[in-house]
């Protein structure tokens, strides 16, 4: 049984009107986490061949494109507008960039190991590992203090937008789900508040159902 995917200090539900809830992006992080710890776990138990395991790795990939895809084009993009004047923060920013370059070639190493079935593959996903944890620290601890100081609950308003035009009707009833899995019942429905009631409806309905039957790196 997988440990729960988020403490509950990481999901904060009230929004004070001057400062940003970064609660959509710890939880996405810590399911980026999660994921790769059951990917580790199947290639270690011999079921990296199984077709639930790579369905879940399609969807770790979709979701991490996605991810550093609105990042790219819209997060980064905005801030080095309003830090033009700031060394020190263009370099932060220009290593977040840097940093996502360098998960092309670990997450295509993986792809070429689960391909070939080759024996390195538990290497491979550990090094996979150890280069996003520490992307994934990175931003945590410089960049979104650094987001916290010179935007705006509005300006981040419209990266959640940005995310959300990417990642379509089709993404959110699997991004919803995939967030709240591994999670306890109490940090689900605290997340799950969060967002508009149409939106709950539908994962209670049919998003969560259709999710869990796929049962993604048949964990």
């Amino acid at each position: 049984m997988t440990a729960p995917q988020a403490p509950t200090e990481r999901i904060v539900t009230g929004n004070h009107p001057d400062r940003i809830n970064f609660t959509e992006m710890y939880v996405t992080h810590d399911s980026f986490r999660r994921d790769l710890r059951r990917l580790a776990a199947a290639v270690g138990a011999g079921r990296a061949a199984d077709p639930r395991v790579r369905d879940g790795w399609r969807n770790f990939k979709r979701q991490l494109h996605v991810h550093h895809t609105v990042e790219d084009a819209w997060l980064w993009p905005r801030l080095k507008g309003l830090v033009a004047d700031r060394p020190d923060d263009l370099a932060l920013l220009a290593a977040m960039e840097a940093e996502h370059a360098v998960l092309d070639p670990r997450l295509a190493s993986v792809d070429a190991a689960l391909d070939g079935a080759a024996p390195g593959l538990p290497a491979e996903v550990a090094e996979l590992t150890r280069v996003l944890e520490q992307h994934l620290r990175h931003e945590e601890e410089d960049a979104l203090p650094l987001i916290q100081s010179v935007m705006t609950p509005a300006d981040w308003r419209g990266f959640a937008r940005a995310m959300a035009r990417t990642q379509g009707p089709r993404g959110a009833a699997v991004w919803v789900p995939w967030i709240t899995d591994g999670m306890t019942p109490a940090d689900a429905r605290r997340f799950l508040d969060r967002l508009p009631a149409p939106l709950r409806v539908l994962n209670r309905l049919v998003w969560q159902s259709r999710y869990r039957g796929r049962q993604l790196f048949a964990h």
